[in-house]
């Protein structure tokens, strides 16, 4: 039998009940319920792990803009447009530059050779599925890094990775 592949864009009253506390909180604060938020309810596993995994990255010793940058690298690279309007959103927020939010849009080297420390050591964690060559680790270490600064790195690339997965499943 052929089924409908749309997942259930919950409400309050329809979701889970594990995730309506989380769905309340972002609902509170945003001043609204989120449809990504709507959708990945449908797993309270997922939604709460989620936002558990942001609010320790966003505490992650990592600068503000730096953490943005390793959001937009994975959000780009896997094409999670609601991540990319938001995160835009969030370093505008910061003071980020256009010139730095078009180049993580693009995927193409950023202005800010530090920044783009972050953007390359993304990019290397990935394809080396985190055997990043002792070079490559050197280089993101030269730009004033720290090994703690790298495996935060690599926190925010499995954390955002949950999330555009689940955005893309979810066709938000």
């Amino acid at each position: 039998m052929k089924g409908t592949a749309v997942f259930v864009e919950h409400t309050l009253d329809s979701a889970p009940a594990e995730a309506r506390p989380t769905m309340e909180a972002i609902a509170r604060r945003a001043g609204h319920l989120p449809p990504a938020v709507a959708r990945l309810a449908t797993s309270p596993h997922l939604l709460n792990g989620f936002m558990h995994l942001t609010a320790l990255f966003d505490r992650a010793t990592l600068d503000p803009v730096a953490r943005e940058v390793v959001v937009m690298s994975v959000a780009t690279r896997n094409t999670c447009h609601v991540c990319i309007d938001l995160h835009s959103a969030k370093l505008r927020a910061l003071g980020a530059g256009e010139p730095l939010i078009a180049a993580l849009t693009d995927g193409t080297p950023l202005p800010d050779e530090r920044l783009e420390a972050v953007r390359r050591f993304v990019t290397d964690v990935y394809a080396t599925s985190g055997a990043v060559p002792d070079d490559d680790l050197r280089a993101f270490l030269a730009h004033g890094f720290t090994h703690q600064h790298a495996l935060e790195v690599v926190m925010g690339i499995g954390t955002y990775t949950l999330s555009t997965f689940a955005n893309r499943l979810t066709r938000v």
